[in-house]
């Protein structure tokens, strides 16, 4: 069953979902503002009957960006939880780069987990690329800070920052309307997600 909370952080007011599931744990921090994300993190965990946690800012015209290390606050019970919970996370996030908008950049700490799953983002092409090459990925979008809370779970986890056209249905954003994201994306982060969990010694 899901539970929510109301937090506020770094002046903040935000939503909290956590439904949970098994130890792996798909963790949407920017749901209002990074299109697509919240769904895909129910979506994604449903069909694998993973663990979700979605922050969102209901009703607010314009979200208020966060930065990730920022997002990992103390007095917030479901993240706690969630991280209590969860061995492995895969969370995910959504970039605007234009000179990359078939990039798929799979980060995070756990490199062995971002190459398997990456493994499943692989159906995905030729329409999307998965960037697991730490190298090709910005800076900005590598999700390796110690605080970033998918490397705060007790084996770290995946980052994935996709492009626009992978997590929404294309229209221009609207606030309180939910994006559609792709069949095949969900279907792929799926896969990866299964393979993360069949991981050996997870």
């Amino acid at each position: 069953m899901t539970r929510t909370e109301e937090v506020e952080i770094e002046g903040v007011r935000m939503l909290a979902a956590l439904t949970p599931g098994d130890g792996i744990g798909l963790l949407a921090l920017h749901g209002s503002n990074e299109g697509g994300t919240a769904e895909l993190a129910r979506s994604v965990a449903e069909s694998c009957g993973a663990t979700s946690l979605v922050f969102t800012q209901p009703g607010v015209p314009e979200p208020v960006h966060v930065r990730s290390p920022r997002m990992a606050v103390e007095h917030c019970a479901l993240l706690r939880e969630f991280l209590s919970r969860v061995e492995l996370t895969v969370s995910l996030h959504g970039h605007n780069r234009t000179a990359t908008p078939h990039s798929v950049f799979v980060g995070g700490g756990n490199r062995p987990a971002a190459l398997l799953l990456a493994g499943g983002l692989d159906a995905l092409r030729p329409e999307f690329a998965p960037v697991t090459d730490l190298d090709e990925i910005p800076v900005a979008l590598r999700g390796l800070h110690p605080r970033n809370p998918v490397n705060m779970t007790r084996r770290g986890g995946v980052q994935v920052e996709l492009p626009l056209t992978a997590r929404t249905g294309g229209r221009p954003w609207a606030p309180g309307v939910p994006d559609t994201p792709p069949r095949s994306v969900v279907d792929a982060l799926a896969k990866g997600v299964a393979s993360l969990a069949a991981m050996p010694g997870r």
